[in-house]
């Protein structure tokens, strides 16, 4: 056994929380969705899911997180920094890392922490580039669940990919339910494309 899942054995046998999950289809490569991600104690929660199912993973952070000496333990975690001030490109890098023959289950909460207009594409965007499925991992408060549920295959017809994605979290809450946001693209609503 790992260290990372002995850490993550011991987190759920102290932890209030309940780990109710299923394994990704596909064992090392797919899109893993963290939501509602409404407080950072979202990662912990991740990280010893992660830990415990043994998963290779890969999650964004912002670029400050990476600075100083949380730096080199961050990029071990498996975070890779974005620079939320010039995203430009991060679909791309991540779509060529793939390509290029890296296999790991990308993390992405395309929420952010805090209440906004709704979901950032660019999961759907690697999605479709990369031919990856989504897995739908979510936190769920008021049954103090957390874990992965159902798999999708993205389309391409974004407003009923979505209508799966927004079935499936309709009945979940967060760390801090009020900072939930509806799980919706621009694309959707005539915005700018995926």
């Amino acid at each position: 056994m790992t260290a990372g899942r002995a850490i993550a054995r011991t987190f759920w046998r102290l932890s209030r929380w309940r780990l109710v999950s299923t394994r990704p289809p596909r064992d090392g490569a797919g899109i893993l969705i963290g939501a509602p991600h409404t407080s950072n104690w979202d990662f912990v929660l991740m990280l010893a899911l992660a830990g415990e199912l043994d998963l290779p993973i890969r999650w964004l952070g912002k670029h400050t997180l990476f600075r100083g000496p949380a730096g080199p333990l961050m990029r071990a975690l498996g975070g890779i920094p974005v620079d939320r001030r010039d995203p430009a490109g991060l679909v791309e890098e991540l779509v060529a890392r793939v390509r290029g023959g890296e296999r790991f289950y990308l993390v992405v909460t395309p929420e952010g922490t805090r209440r906004g207009a709704g979901w950032k594409s660019g999961f759907y965007r690697v999605a479709r580039e990369t031919g990856w499925p989504v897995t739908l991992g979510y936190v769920d408060r008021t049954t103090m669940t957390t874990g992965l549920g159902p798999t999708v295959e993205l389309t391409g017809d974004v407003r009923a990919d979505m209508d799966v994605i927004r079935a499936f979290y309709a009945d979940k809450a967060g760390f801090r339910p009020g900072n939930r946001t509806e799980p919706r693209l621009r694309a959707e609503d005539g915005g700018a494309g995926v």
